[in-house]
C-alpha cells in the first residue's frame, strides 16, 4: 500500500519543480513577466508576437503568431548567449569574432532549442517560452561556459 503513494507524490514533486510559469492569464498577457535568462543548467528565452487581424481564421492567425514568436525567442536567446562568459574571461561574442564558424554553429544549435510552453492571447497573439541546455551549447560550440 505504501508503494502506491510513492509514484503520485514523486510525480507531483517533479511537476511543481519543473513547470514553467504561465505568462498569459485569462487570455491576457501579464503586466509583469519574471524571467531568469540563465539559470541552473538552462538558458531560457521568451518570444512574443501579435496576430494579423486581417487573416480570415483563428488557425492562420495563431499559426503565424506562433511562428513569429519562435523566431523572436530564438533571436533573444542568441543575444543572451553572445553575452555569456566563457572560460578565459571572454564572452561568446568575442569567441565568435575569433572563429567565424562558431556563429553558424551557434545559430544551428539555437534553432533546435526546446519549446517548453506556447500560450495564446484572446486576440490570437502568442507567447513562446523556449530553453536550451547550457551543456548542449558547450558541446556543439566546443567551448566551456564560466
Amino acid at each position: 500500500m505504501k508503494k502506491a503513494w510513492i509514484v503520485p507524490i514523486a510525480c507531483l514533486a517533479v511537476a511543481a519543480c519543473g513547470g514553467v510559469a504561465s505568462r498569459v492569464k485569462k487570455g491576457e498577457m501579464k503586466q509583469t513577466m519574471e524571467q531568469e535568462a540563465v539559470s541552473g543548467s538552462f538558458i531560457e528565452s521568451i518570444g512574443i508576437a501579435g496576430a494579423d487581424p486581417a487573416l480570415p481564421n483563428q488557425t492562420q492567425r495563431r499559426a503565424l503568431s506562433r511562428d513569429a514568436a519562435i523566431v523572436k525567442a530564438q533571436f533573444e536567446m542568441l543575444s543572451m548567449v553572445k553575452k555569456v562568459e566563457v572560460e578565459g574571461g571572454t564572452t561568446v561574442q568575442d569567441a565568435i569574432a575569433k572563429d567565424s564558424l562558431l556563429e553558424s554553429k551557434l545559430k544551428e544549435t539555437l534553432s533546435g532549442a526546446e519549446i517548453i510552453k506556447t500560450e495564446w492571447t484572446n486576440d490570437d497573439g502568442c507567447v513562446v517560452t523556449m530553453r536550451m541546455p547550457k551543456k548542449r551549447l558547450e558541446e556543439m560550440m566546443g567551448i566551456k561556459f564560466k
